[in-house]
């Protein structure tokens, strides 16, 4: 186990440096010059000297390779700059907005776990009942829609109409985060559910159900202790997975509810051009993805002792 661990780990590093340097690149060749971005929002007039010497002054006057060297030393030595735009330090920046989104990540994963796994659990005890083709309408049309849509009409529902929360976030606050969260978990449960109930019937099907069956145990205890343990390698992926995308940021959701959390920061610096953030979102994502990915696999040992990480023996 130490040494996959440890295997794993080493894997990371020339994925992180080449995520690190497409990034760069990409946002390079994107066209765009973060410097006439900023004068262009002024409404300023200069001249191509002040230009120019706003350029030498954030160093995007050298070559390629040489600004990526120079922030890829300076992020190793832990300096992720500043920002092009408000001069802040990126990463007490960024920290800054990790709270918002630890919470949004929280609370729609608790959601996630409570609609989807009951009812995913329900439609396949139910199987071709009433029941499981009611769950399955609501799991497509909660699949079908966009986290956009939704957003707008919960916003317009219970915000607007209702009065029940905030149209958009004021503060971190359970208050505030309650819109946002059922958004996400919405279409999230909607689509884990599926997974759920095609897991559960997969268990079903088997001959230990059967010879329980046959020998007069409950069809309840069969399902605790041994249908939905036996499951959960499928559910515990499926969850970790949308941690990972969930801690990323869902720069959708929070930018119409105005979450202030790591999407919104994204999707503003995007728009102004601000580097030093995007980058320091890119290895977040990164960073996040790579480790919720290992944790889900060891996961897997623990869960289910069938399986061999890397083709180790026990």
């Amino acid at each position: 186990m130490k040494k996959y661990v440890a295997r794993r780990l080493l894997q990371l590093i020339p994925i992180l440096l080449a995520i690190t340097f497409l990034s760069f690149g990409m946002m390079r060749l994107a066209g765009s010059d973060t410097v006439l971005q900023k004068m262009e929002n002024t409404g300023a007039v200069v001249s191509q000297e002040v230009i120019d010497a706003a350029r030498a002054e954030l160093g995007l006057d050298k070559p390629f390779l040489t600004q990526y060297f120079v922030w890829l030393g300076n992020l190793l030595h832990g300096d992720m700059g500043r920002s092009y735009v408000s001069g802040r330090e990126v990463f007490s920046y960024f920290v800054s907005k990790l709270p918002a989104t630890l919470l949004l990540t929280v609370v729609s994963i608790l959601l996630t776990v409570v609609i989807s796994v009951p009812l995913g659990v329900l439609a396949a005890v139910k199987q071709n009942k009433l029941t499981d083709y009611l769950i399955r309408v609501c799991s497509f049309l909660g699949n079908s829609m966009p986290n956009f849509f939704v957003a707008l009409l919960l916003m317009y529902l219970f915000a607007i109409r209702l009065g029940w929360f905030p149209v958009i976030a004021d503060s971190v606050s359970f208050q505030s985060v309650a819109l946002p969260a059922i958004t996400l978990a919405i279409a999230m449960s909607a689509k884990y559910l599926r997974q759920v109930r095609a897991a559960i019937l997969d268990e079903l099907s088997k001959d230990y159900v059967a010879g329980a069956k046959a020998r007069g145990v409950k069809f309840s205890v069969t399902m605790c202790k041994s249908v939905l343990k036996a499951s959960l390698v499928t559910i515990i992926t499926l969850l970790t997975l949308s941690i990972g995308s969930l801690l990323g940021g869902t720069a959708i959701v929070e930018s119409i509810f105005m979450w202030d959390g790591v999407g919104k920061m994204a999707v503003d610096a995007i728009n102004m051009r601000d580097y030093p953030i995007i980058q320091a979102y890119v290895m977040w994502m990164a960073i996040i993805y790579v480790l919720v990915n290992l944790i889900t696999d060891l996961s897997y040992r623990v869960l289910d002792p069938r399986i061999r990480l890397g083709g180790m023996e026990p």
